[in-house]
């Protein structure tokens, strides 16, 4: 969880939203309708028959792998960036404009949706979220988190009034653009140790209120508490698996969940193997691991495929973008 602002470009193929795009206005007419396209249909897999999962890939490869396998949508991840840049997760040492480049390299490597982990939205004034919602819009990206997590040890969640205003700003951000960019609102009390059901459930209400499209509380104990949050408010609700919580996607769907994401799950999964394999050679001398990696061609395939086809672009049928 990063709270630093970063004036940086997010990446080197996107405009800054207040400076010109040097591409050609053929160029910029496909990246636009192709980012309308992608927008509307991660908005519309909130409406389907049933929940659908969003897995998180921490770079362009990972992303490509996650692709092929079938998946609507992605999301990035906060942690596992951190982590494969080598630094802890919710330390503030990823700036914004590496967060947006890793971001625009996703949405660059398929041609799925994507949404971000936009941390709790680099600074503390409202139009500092703004501009990180319009950032993130330049990167390609067709949805994004806000958390009100303030990154402080002693006082780890805002106060709620001062939540709200940072949903807001977000909110308004994203209604100025020319697509439906998905604003997700999460409340941090389990994730950071404050285990309050009914704070977490007020806070959720009030970033409804707000107009946050999708809500959020990550790290919810048990099945009850997740049934507790999608009764208590009508816009999609977002859980995070991953860990020991025993649930199936039909499960989660039965208590009343629409997006499910895995947070940093892979990303972790991958260096529990790593740090498997590392500890066996150090401690064993054995390469055993060896038997269980993706074999070598396997690999070059799934990331020699043909990103997916981007979603086809059809205002016509979409009457409120």
């Amino acid at each position: 969880m990063n709270h630093s602002t970063d004036a940086q470009q997010p990446h080197a193929r996107q405009p800054h939203p207040m400076q010109p795009d040097a591409r050609q206005p053929s160029d910029r007419s496909r990246a636009a309708r192709s980012q309308y396209a992608r927008a509307v249909a991660f908005r519309d897999l909130h409406a389907g028959p049933g929940p659908f999962v969003v897995p998180n890939p921490w770079d362009a490869g990972t992303a490509r792998i996650l692709a092929s396998f079938g998946f609507a949508a992605l999301a990035t991840t906060g942690a596992g960036l951190a982590h494969s840049l080598g630094r802890p997760d919710g330390a503030n040492q990823v700036g914004r404009a590496e967060l947006l480049a890793n971001a625009a390299a996703i949405v660059d490597a398929t041609g799925l949706p994507v949404t971000a982990d936009l941390e709790s939205g680099f600074g503390e004034r409202p139009e500092d979220i703004a501009q990180t919602i319009a950032l993130a819009a330049a990167a390609g990206l067709v949805g994004g988190s806000i958390e009100d997590s303030t990154g402080r040890d002693e006082d780890p969640v805002r106060p709620l009034g001062e939540a709200v205003e940072r949903v807001e700003a977000a909110v308004e951000a994203a209604k100025r653009l020319d697509f439906p960019f998905t604003v997700t609102a999460r409340a941090e009390n389990f994730f950071q140790g404050r285990p309050d059901l009914e704070d977490t459930i007020r806070r959720l209400q009030a970033y409804e209120a707000a107009g946050a499209d999708v809500l959020y509380a990550p790290a919810l104990p048990d099945a009850a508490a997740i049934r507790a949050v999608c009764s208590s408010v009508s816009r999609p609700v977002n859980v995070l698996m991953g860990g020991a919580l025993p649930l199936s996607v039909s499960d989660l769907g039965a208590l009343g969940v629409r997006r499910i994401s895995t947070g940093s799950a892979l990303s972790r999964a991958a260096l529990g193997a790593l740090t498997r394999a590392a500890r066996e050679i150090r401690e064993h001398g054995t390469f055993g691991f060896g038997a269980d990696a993706l074999p070598y061609a396997e690999a070059n395939a799934l990331l020699a495929a043909p990103a997916p086809t981007a979603p086809s672009d059809d205002r016509e049928s979409d009457p409120a973008p």
